[in-house]
């Protein structure tokens, strides 16, 4: 205790963090490093399987039926022309000689021509051919298949000089993960899929549970042995810490347990909010986190180091929304190329479409236009540049505002009946005595042997909470819902915003202004302001489940392997699979000495 009162956080995350892994999957990109690093990996959280499917779906869980509707057309143009007069910006049907605005011309593309010159750059095809020598073909193989081998040869092979090109066949990968599973051509016969999709499991009729549980395991497994180089051999010697989103239910939480402790071999593994997380990564211990992803937006409010329940809302927009929403807001105003763009279907086209809203977009007043080089990704051809001026690049992120404007992907929603057995990942955890006709570990099913768990009590599943909301009013709601005027006047000035989406320029004061303005007249609340982050706000939640992971130094919930496999979380066990929302007061002075 008093070795931990005087030495400095950087030298604990030194001595405890070269055996602790730290994995946090959001909406869309999962980041994972050891407690000891400054930064994550980050890497999308997709894979791209092998099919001989035909036909073959190009993005697995997709409908077949994805159109926006009319009425959803009509609701987008009147929000975008809200937003146009907000920012003193052309109406959507106005033509340029009759602009009632000056030309403020916001030349977006005055940035240092490095940074654009990296996002602008034409993004390669993923090479999807194993290859390898003919002689060697039949007994080359490893433990996790032929897409954690290198794709080019081997160094021997590239020195031998007597090397005949006959020797070398090409053979298809059988999956490959992350960055290369999205810039796969449409020609070759793969299938993306991505396990997580709106801050759940993306349980679908296309894409089963079981396959779910495997591709999360395969891209996981695929990280810790080509990124962080942690062998099977070696993993019982580290532990894992889970910093989930608030959006997962506790089936959910269940399963990414399993595939920690059961199929990735960790010694031990704890699972921590990602608000409750990104709270500590700041070195707070009061603030109202809003997290804008890829995919989900969610606002919680921390108190003391303790989670509100009744302060948890989830939006289904973020990033990618806006990205999308670049598209549309260009083909409207007829500056897009003719190209075929097609960001749900065509992965690359998404890629690159976040690229150029990362390096183009803000909020700000004017007419913000950018000249910038688009990409065309077409079947079977290379890829082809087109340069073009863009407009209006300062409505697109004001979707997370006005939501009418980012019309969602038509996806279906996980089967609720999968969910039976889940509540809310904040409120108390459903602890189950384990059936004494139950085996160790598994039972056998119709479709295979399946976790014991598997065969719980139900109890009446109580839905999350699904706003359609703007963020503005989203944060009022929140933190309104304390009840306090004392924490409701400390949370208002203790804002904090994470993810990817916070890094929009000129977010920070649209949030600020329109909370303010969003505050009902009779609150006693006037001053509002959105704390600086100390770090990058898309891996803050991850610094502060290294920081969660070293601190926690009593260990109690943390869960043993055996543990796991074998019994389960069951009654009188003393354990619990989650205990972010009542930490020790203890631990959280020593985050902020």
């Amino acid at each position: 205790m008093d070795y931990l009162k005087t030495v400095v956080p950087s030298q604990l995350l030194a001595e405890r963090g070269s055996n602790l892994v730290i994995i946090n999957p959001g909406s869309a990109n999962l980041r994972i490093g050891l407690a000891q690093q400054d930064v994550p990996i980050t890497v999308p959280h997709c894979i791209a399987r092998r099919t001989s499917q035909v036909p073959k779906r190009n993005v697995q869980d997709q409908l077949l039926n994805s159109q926006v509707t009319t009425a959803q057309h009509m609701e987008r143009e009147r929000a975008y022309d809200i937003i146009a007069s907000l920012l003193k910006i052309r109406f959507l049907d106005e033509e340029v000689t009759n602009n009632q605005f000056s030309q403020k011309m916001g030349r977006v593309d005055a940035f240092p021509p490095q940074n654009n010159n990296k996002k602008e750059t034409v993004i390669p095809w993923t090479d999807v051919f194993e290859k390898q020598a003919s002689s060697s073909s039949s007994s080359s193989s490893s433990e996790h298949g032929s897409s954690l081998r290198s794709e080019e040869p081997s160094t021997a092979q590239e020195g031998n000089s007597n090397e005949e090109p006959s020797s070398i066949e090409h053979r298809y990968k059988e999956y490959i993960c992350g960055d290369e599973a999205l810039r796969i051509s449409v020609t070759e016969p793969y299938s993306v899929r991505r396990p997580v999709r709106r801050g759940h499991l993306n349980i679908s009729l296309y894409y089963p549970m079981q396959q779910v549980i495997e591709d999360i395991h395969a891209i996981w497994e695929w990280v810790l042995i080509e990124k962080l180089h942690i062998p099977r051999s070696e993993r019982h010697m580290y532990s894992a810490v889970l910093v989930l989103p608030e959006t997962f239910d506790n089936r959910e939480i269940k399963e990414l347990l399993s595939i920690v402790l059961r199929d990735l071999c960790f010694s031990t593994a704890v699972v921590h909010q990602e608000g409750l997380a990104a709270v500590f990564g700041n070195g707070l211990s009061t603030a109202c986190v809003v997290n804008i992803g890829a995919q989900v937006t969610s606002v919680i409010c921390i108190e003391d180091g303790v989670a509100l329940p009744t302060t948890q809302i989830s939006l289904r927009y973020g990033g990618e929304d806006v990205s999308r929403c670049l598209l549309w807001t260009q083909r409207h105003h007829q500056t897009w190329p003719p190209i075929r763009t097609d960001a749900l279907t065509k992965p690359i086209d998404l890629l690159m479409l976040n690229r150029l809203k990362e390096s183009r977009c803000q909020i700000r007043e004017g007419e913000v236009e950018a000249v910038a080089v688009v990409h065309s990704y077409e079947e079977g051809g290379p890829p082809g540049s087109h340069k073009t001026r863009l407009t209006a690049l300062n409505v697109p992120p004001m979707g997370l505002f006005y939501p009418m404007l980012l019309v969602p992907d038509v996806y279906p929603p996980p089967p609720r009946t999968w969910f039976s057995d889940n509540e809310d990942m904040l409120e108390d955890t459903w602890e189950f005595p384990r059936r004494p006709d139950m085996s160790d570990g598994y039972f056998p099913g119709s479709g295979g042997y399946y976790p014991m768990w598997e065969n719980y009590p139900v109890f009446q599943s109580k839905p999350k909470k699904q706003d359609t909301i703007g963020l503005a009013d989203a944060i009022t709601k929140s933190i309104l819902s304390t009840g306090r005027i004392d924490l409701q006047r400390k949370l208002f000035c203790s804002m904090q915003l994470i993810g990817g989406g916070a890094l929009t320029e000129g977010l920070v004061s649209a949030v600020e202004e329109r909370v303010l303005h969003a505050i009902p007249s009779h609150e006693a609340i006037d001053t509002v302001e959105v704390l600086q982050s100390r770090t990058s706000p898309a891996s803050v939640p991850w610094k502060g489940g290294a920081i969660l992971g070293i601190l926690d130094f009593t260990r109690d919930a943390w869960i043993n392997r055996e543990d796991w496999i074998r019994n389960g979380i069951y009654l009188g066990s003393g354990r619990k699979y989650r205990d972010s929302y009542f930490l020790q007061a203890q631990t959280m002075c020593y985050i902020n000495s």
